[in-house]
């Protein structure tokens, strides 16, 4: 457990900065909090977990003609979910994927720091204060949403929790998938540098499959310092890492979770939006970002399949 703990430590150390900062520190990166809260589709984690139907922001970077997709006017960055059926190769979709310069990333703070600093919608004006955010700004907003979503009811056979710091993530995670468990801790990989955020795809391989029981899911939130809305759901999940081809020639190594029964999903999930189906009539699939994590007990990997 100690080699996991200090290889995801150097993981979240190379893709969200190193941390230790103070929170006056974070005063002048106001910019920084803005971009990843409205211009690198960072609301597509709350897309992928939650019931939330707003998305004000657009995506930098777009590309939209002749995208596989019958959804033309939907705000590119939901554009991650597929149905099952839809996993196979030689399949091509519009893929939302941001492309986030970890620079530009919150750091990633110690626990004794972050439990230092309320975590609470009642304590915003006093946060306000201490990150030096205007109360009407987009800062502020961005910060108000997270805290609201992290203090939100799960949905039936949901367990959640908003971790504030790599310690607190790996004790929600063993709490879910066992203290003696061997965990492994899976992400999406881009082969290759593009500056495209969106684009058709085409699965050229699956990779791995892995059925998951028990998984634990991580993904950013948009907060001044590091912050992860990590959930599990006990309804039946399958795991997989795909090879994906961009049509701009970009490379992409993807995780992918399948939500086997939506039954008890509210029927406003975007995703249903997106894929124009109801709650539990079909699994839903969506890729995850390459800043979100996937937790699961290390368990023997299913075949692959290629073109």
């Amino acid at each position: 457990m100690n080699f996991l703990f200090w290889f995801l430590f150097i993981y979240l150390l190379v893709t969200l900065c190193s941390y230790g900062c103070r929170a006056r520190e974070l005063a002048g990166t106001e910019n920084k909090v803005l971009e990843i809260a409205l211009e690198e589709g960072h609301n597509t984690s709350n897309n992928i977990q939650d019931h939330a139907m707003n998305h004000p922001n657009k995506p930098g970077h777009s590309v939209i003609p002749k995208l596989e997709t019958e959804h033309k006017h939907m705000d590119p960055s939901i554009m991650v979910f597929f149905t099952l059926k839809d996993l196979r190769v030689g399949k091509t979709m519009a893929i939302h994927f941001p492309k986030r310069d970890p620079s530009h990333s919150p750091k990633l703070w110690p626990k004794e720091e972050a439990d230092s600093v309320p975590f609470s919608s009642k304590e915003l004006p006093y946060l306000l204060k201490l990150f030096s955010f205007s109360p009407h700004s987009a800062q502020a907003t961005a910060m108000e949403n997270t805290l609201k979503e992290c203090e939100s009811k799960p949905i039936k056979g949901e367990v959640k929790f908003c971790a504030t710091s790599l310690e607190s993530m790996l004790d929600f995670t063993q709490s879910i998938l066992g203290v003696t468990s061997e965990l492994q801790v899976l992400s999406t990989l881009h082969q290759t540098k593009s500056s495209v955020n969106f684009q058709n795809y085409t699965i050229l391989e699956t990779l791995m499959e892995i059925p998951a029981p028990k998984m634990v899911a991580c993904h950013t939130m948009p907060y001044p310092y590091a912050v992860f809305y990590c959930h599990s759901q006990d309804n039946g999940n399958r795991v997989y890492r795909v090879s994906l081809a961009g049509e701009n020639g970009d490379r992409v190594e993807a995780m992918v979770v399948c939500h086997l029964d939506t039954s008890q999903w509210a029927p406003t999930h975007v995703s249903f939006q997106v894929l124009g189906i109801t709650p539990g009539t079909s699994p839903v699939c969506h890729f995850f970002p390459a800043d979100h994590l996937i937790w699961l007990p290390k368990l023997q990997a299913h075949g692959s399949s290629s073109m």
